[in-house]
């Protein structure tokens, strides 16, 4: 997650959303070929998931 880093974008003064999480969420999306907004919740909120993806 280290190596990672850097390609995260950084903080303008909102709290951001774990990072290694929304990564997690991007594969488990990608993999079994869902929609955004089908992602579960856990992962954090969907439009997060596609704005760090794109």
């Amino acid at each position: 997650m280290a190596r990672l880093l850097p390609f995260f974008p950084k903080s303008h003064g909102k709290p951001r959303v774990d990072d290694q999480r929304v990564l997690s969420g991007i594969v488990f999306v990608n993999r079994n070929g869902l929609r955004w907004r089908d992602a579960p919740s856990a992962y954090g909120p969907h439009k997060t998931l596609y704005n760090q993806w794109r």
